[in-house]
């Protein structure tokens, strides 16, 4: 694989992505948690090559049945991942932006483990203030990568549920009603990054998707252990894969 690959040039770098000529592929999952980054290229990637070490943010490159992909950590919260997409996106030019993270229910249909594909992302964040609309923006996923990611887990047997996600800037909130009001809107489960990324990816012209596994459930107070997290969320991790 040359240094430049249709015009991207991997001696790029920004203060936070450092590839080092490394490549990057057009296509990325992003874990919130960049040992996750790490479990995935241990575990799925061949010939991977390290991209990023930057503040502890692991970012792989390798191939996936033949393809290449890349898998990178983002952090928690609308502000990290939209930093690291808009210079995924802008600076290195990656096409497919596929979060693959955890999320707490807020519905009684979902339980711990189950796989979630967010159609929508309702947000409390301010991210979107910056585009100057002149209204509501709408905050969709990008079908293509949603039909094929339905289309996957078809394949692979796995059930999973489709609708609006919630990306909260307020992990600890004053409000305890909070949830409960976004429930009654039909929020299947909350997270913190979805919104972000799919504003980058809208303003920017290219795709993006949110695959979440059910962590915890908020109102029944059942949860998974940190490790559970990092490495066994593997079945919307197969799914992403795919996508590439």
């Amino acid at each position: 694989m040359s240094n430049m690959d249709n015009g991207r040039n991997f001696f790029t770098e920004t203060p936070h992505i450092k590839p080092q000529g490394a490549e990057i592929a057009e296509t990325i999952l992003l874990p919130g948690d960049p040992l996750r980054a790490q479990f995935i290229a241990d575990t799925y990637l061949e010939d991977v090559v390290e991209f990023n070490r930057v503040r502890g943010m692991l970012g792989y490159t390798g191939t996936y049945n033949g393809k290449r992909i890349s898998v990178m950590g983002t952090g928690m919260g609308v502000p990290s991942m939209s930093l690291y997409s808009w210079e995924l996106i802008h600076v290195f030019g990656v096409k497919n932006l596929i979060r693959i993270g955890s999320a707490g229910a807020i519905q009684d249909k979902l339980n711990l483990y189950d796989i979630v594909f967010a159609i929508g992302a309702s947000t409390d964040s301010n991210y979107a203030k910056q585009y100057n609309l002149p209204g509501y923006y709408s905050i969709i996923a990008s079908f293509d990568l949603l039909e094929k990611a339905k289309q996957t887990a078809d394949r692979q047997g796995q059930k999973v549920h489709i609708g609006n996600v919630l990306s909260s800037d307020i992990f600890y909130n004053e409000d305890p009603t909070a949830l409960h009001r976004w429930s009654d809107m039909g929020i299947l489960c909350a997270e913190m990054e979805t919104a972000g990324l799919y504003m980058n990816a809208a303003r920017a012209g290219v795709n993006a998707l949110s695959i979440l596994t059910i962590s915890d459930h908020i109102f029944r107070e059942e949860a998974t252990t940190p490790e559970e997290r990092q490495n066994t969320f593997t079945q919307m991790m197969e799914i992403a894969l795919e996508l590439a």
